[in-house]
């Protein structure tokens, strides 16, 4: 029996067989378009594993009969690009070279500098698959010779398809009589969060793990598959991409005031084990995004956090979601954001001005002399606690950095000292 794992055996090997990437697999799409030419650019596939880079790298090296030499960029060295490059104007590979290098990421600049050197004459092209974002990690001259082209992770509903097919395999391969229990296939399909591989691979697990009846059947219960494909389904890295694009949609959520999607990514940042991460964002947003709009909500989401790590999950989940819908349901305003915002721009151009002399430290001998705070107002001394004078250097008055916002509160503030300035200055 073949040792290599069912993914594998049951590897596409067309086009039309390749689960999910309609979006650049589909018909008249531009990707297909470009294989089914025949000429084929350098190119770079970007996505999560087990969605089809490799696959799709090995199709197109049977679609052009051109032979495929495979490299992984957390093992090949610099010795090892050179030797698969000695095979070019050889018998061995007379249409040229297809080098298919996965995780290119790993290939520091020097190594990235080689390869390119081999890939501008056009004898050897490169299908380099990476699952961070190449424009942070690959060099740019390598870009710049590349199509890039982004995999999603597969849809629960073509997975299934792939889940499907794996069962009725290993029915064939095994001659046996695989029996399979109603939402096995869809439990699969869903959990293992778009990784065709991962989901193949769940099906031979459970055949695997499943004895043998005394009729010579197999039953796969919907039990088995949630024991071996546990919680599969978060796709998560802390140092990649999906960290990233997570904690961005669950503030942008919060900062939309929608609290169904702000509550989804919640889950998703827990279910990863990141409250941390989450916490940190809740704060950030709770500053940022709500801020004077309603002020006390700074204290109030501080609460729930510092309560949240002290109970611990799954606990934890009760306070953070409370916090979580108080954030994206309440007010906005951004204005103390763009407030320190132009402030800072002015201090980084260079707009500083002296201190006036009245606001200037006047607690220490001699001060007096040297003018400091000789005409400081004190406002408390005033009715109204306002009195006018000026505060901003001389080079920087009449700068407006904050501006009320359009909410109740600043409104009311606005409003508030509007009428204690009208009242002193008649």
């Amino acid at each position: 029996m073949n040792n290599a794992p069912l993914a594998d055996r049951l590897r596409p090997s067309s086009l039309d067989d390749m689960v999910g990437q309609t979006h650049l697999l589909g018909k008249g799409k531009a990707l297909r378009n470009i294989i089914e030419s025949g000429s084929i650019p350098n190119l770079i596939f970007y996505g999560s594993a087990g969605i089809g880079k490799t696959t799709l790298a090995r199709i197109i090296a049977k679609t052009t009969n051109r032979r495929l030499y495979k490299l992984n960029g957390t093992t090949a060295s610099t010795k090892d690009l050179k030797e698969v490059f000695e095979e070019v104007d050889t018998l061995s590979a007379p249409k040229g070279i297809l080098l298919y290098l996965d995780e290119i990421q790993y290939f520091n600049k020097k190594q990235q500098q080689t390869l390119l050197e081999y890939i501008e004459n056009g004898k050897v092209t490169l299908i380099a698959s990476t699952t961070e974002n190449p424009h942070f990690y690959v060099y740019n001259a390598i870009l710049s010779r590349s199509s890039v082209f982004e995999f999603l992770p597969v849809e629960a509903e073509e997975v299934a398809r792939a889940v499907h097919k794996a069962f009725d395999f290993l029915r064939s391969e095994r001659n046996e009589e695989i029996a399979v229990d109603d939402g096995v296939e869809a439990y699969i399909a869903y959990a293992c969060g778009g990784d065709v591989r991962k989901s193949i691979n769940a099906v031979e697990l459970c055949v695997l793990s499943t004895p043998v009846e005394e009729d010579g059947s197999r039953g796969i219960t919907l039990e088995r598959a949630k024991e071996l494909t546990q919680r599969s389904s978060v796709r998560y890295d802390r140092e990649g991409d999906e960290h990233y694009d997570i904690l961005s949609a669950f503030q942008k959520s919060m900062r939309g005031s929608d609290p169904d999607a702000a509550i989804h990514y919640l889950a998703r940042l827990l279910e990863a084990g990141d409250m941390q991460s989450a916490c940190r964002r809740l704060i950030v947003c709770a500053c940022e995004d709500v801020g004077l709009a309603f002020p006390n909500i700074i204290p109030i989401v501080k609460a729930c956090v510092d309560t949240a790590f002290m109970v611990g999950l799954p606990e934890a989940q009760i306070p953070l979601a409370d916090a979580v819908i108080l954030v994206a349901t309440s007010p906005k305003s951004n204005s103390g954001v763009n407030a320190i915002a132009a402030a800072r721009a002015d201090i980084q151009q260079g707009r500083l001005g002296a201190i006036p002399a009245d606001l200037r430290d006047s607690h220490y001998q001699g001060a007096k002399q040297l003018g400091r705070g000789k005409a400081y107002k004190y406002p408390h001394d005033y009715q109204g606690g306002w009195v006018k004078q000026q505060y901003l250097p001389e080079e920087l008055l009449g700068a407006g950095y904050y501006q009320y916002g359009e909410n109740r509160t600043e409104q009311a503030a606005r409003a508030y000292w509007e009428r204690i300035k009208l009242k002193v200055e008649s």
